[in-house]
């Protein structure tokens, strides 16, 4: 029998909420002030109404005292990080959709959950004369959920609930014993790759693409945040193929890379911890090269490349921004839609693989990918040694960890229903007439939180496959288990007792 929540808990759970949605107020400052610089008197008055609607959400949700002494489960964050994801796309529409670049308003919702997921797919028209401001609200938005909005909420709102509220954003591992603490340093790291990657790639603008040191400012920016949060979102519609110089793109892989790692590997770096053994170190490696190794042979075979450094060029770039879930590219989506066989393989497996655990990539994680391998690997030689012996079942992430039924079972539970997610998407596109390829593409991408596309996912696609990939986007974000617990929690609210 379900037992329906009480009052307390829906007050809870809105006040919880509420202190999060207020987190959108104070970033819209950052755009707002932009607008008021560059002159952008449109776009600063959305998001003059955009901060004073949050405020006035989180106010009211603030006078919604839950009980003190009621002890926060597991499930309350859970169920406060799958709404988030959900509320907090439909705030940031304000300035998208006020832009008049979005023929409807699901559109404007699109690009708001691709950015907070840091997806980077996009279905807005004439990106090229977005005003800065609105571009630049687009990039926070994949900011914020790179690093996480409801991390930002715990680091300056930090409550009852916390932990479930961290793990509830997908992330697994804890640098610190205090939440609190583990979310600052998080958002150091960041600052720290910030001050570093804006500033290399400003003199970049200035010194190699000609740029004026506001614009310069303004590009280095927008591509650290889809670059560090591996988002995918530029200011320009030809994506990293607009600057077309090798020096910048090597720069954005290295910023690629860096916000593909785990924020335990970075801790573990800044603390001068040998890494080298890591699971997570070592099953990115060997799937990137493999990926790699697909991905360019296959373009030989098709014959689009005959240069051996442009070949390995375009290859590493597009292998890396897929396997890290970034979404950058560095030729059109006609060029991409063209490569097939192989190429189209490697770029797909990078994509669905995704980047390490707690990092700010997608995908099924090198975690789970290692831990499936190296479990795989022990049932074998299981059956090939002499009964009673005995096979050590560890593996090496900060430390040597042990493999258990429950871990094993978790893994493959996960990543099957990735799998399961990937093939959904694919199966709605394919009912709408789209081919297989293209459909299976497009599915990953949006649930790997990665952006690449090869030209279905467009402002003219189906309503129905446009809310399938927002579904996906927002469900693969999360890593089912918060979707699990909403879904739960709202229907003991229904069929209670």
């Amino acid at each position: 029998m379900l037992l329906r929540p009480s009052l307390d808990d829906h007050r809870s759970i809105a006040h919880d909420l509420g202190r999060i949605i207020g987190v959108v107020a104070m970033a819209a400052v950052v755009p707002l002030m932009w607008a008021i610089a560059r002159q952008e008197w449109n776009a600063a008055s959305h998001f003059l109404l955009l901060i004073g609607v949050t405020t006035a959400v989180a106010a009211v949700a603030d006078r919604i005292h839950p009980n003190p002494a009621r002890v926060v489960d597991w499930s309350h964050g859970m169920v406060v990080a799958a709404l988030t994801w959900l509320t907090v796309p439909a705030f940031a529409t304000v300035p998208l959709w006020a832009s008049g670049h979005y023929s409807r308003w699901v559109d404007s919702y699109f690009d708001a959950m691709s950015g907070l997921t840091t997806t980077g797919l996009s279905v807005l028209q004439d990106l090229d004369h977005l005003p800065e401001s609105v571009n630049l609200w687009r990039h926070i938005l994949q900011f914020l959920g790179g690093q996480g909005i409801v991390l930002a909420a715990l680091m300056f709102l930090a409550g009852s609930g916390a932990l479930s509220l961290f793990e509830g954003e997908g992330r697994e591992h804890r640098m610190f014993p205090n939440v609190r603490t583990t979310a600052r340093f998080i958002w150091l790291v960041s600052a720290a790759h910030a001050v570093v990657g804006v500033s290399i790639l400003t003199l970049d603008g200035i010194f190699v693409q000609g740029f004026g040191p506001g614009r310069a400012f303004f590009h280095a920016s927008t591509i650290f945040m889809a670059a560090f949060d591996t988002g995918g979102f530029t200011p320009m519609s030809t994506s990293i193929a607009y600057y077309n110089s090798p020096i910048f793109e090597a720069i954005v892989a290295v910023l690629m890379v860096a916000g593909a790692m785990s924020f335990g590997l970075h801790h573990a770096i800044w603390n001068r911890r040998k890494v080298a053994n890591n699971i997570e170190v070592r099953t990115f490696a060997f799937t990137l090269s493999v990926t790699l190794i697909v991905t360019i042979l296959g373009l030989v075979l098709i014959g689009a490349i005959d240069q051996f450094y442009p070949l390995v060029r375009v290859g590493l770039f597009h292998v890396l921004s897929a396997h890290t879930g970034t979404g950058f590219s560095t030729v059109s989506t006609a060029e991409l839609a063209s490569w097939s066989g192989l190429t189209f393989a490697g770029i797909a497996i990078a994509m669905a693989l995704g980047g390490m655990s707690s990092s700010t990539a997608g995908g099924v994680k090198s975690l789970r990918i290692g831990l499936a391998m190296r479990a795989m690997r022990d049932t074998v030689r299981e059956a090939l040694l002499p009964d009673g012996a005995v096979v050590p079942q560890t593996y090496h992430q900060y430390g040597v960890q042990r493999i258990g039924p429950n871990l094993v079972r978790s893994v493959f539970s996960i990543s099957l229903l990735y799998v399961a997610l990937y093939l959904f998407g694919a199966a709605v596109a394919l009912g709408l007439g789209y081919d297989l390829g293209p459909a299976l593409f497009e599915s990953i991408s949006a649930s790997a939180a990665v952006g690449l596309s090869v030209g279905v996912v467009a402002p003219d696609m189906p309503l129905l496959l446009e809310l399938t990939y927002i579904a996906q986007m927002w469900v693969g974000r999360l890593e089912f288990i918060a979707i699990a617990a909403l879904l739960g929690f709202a229907a003991s609210t229904v069929f209670g007792k």
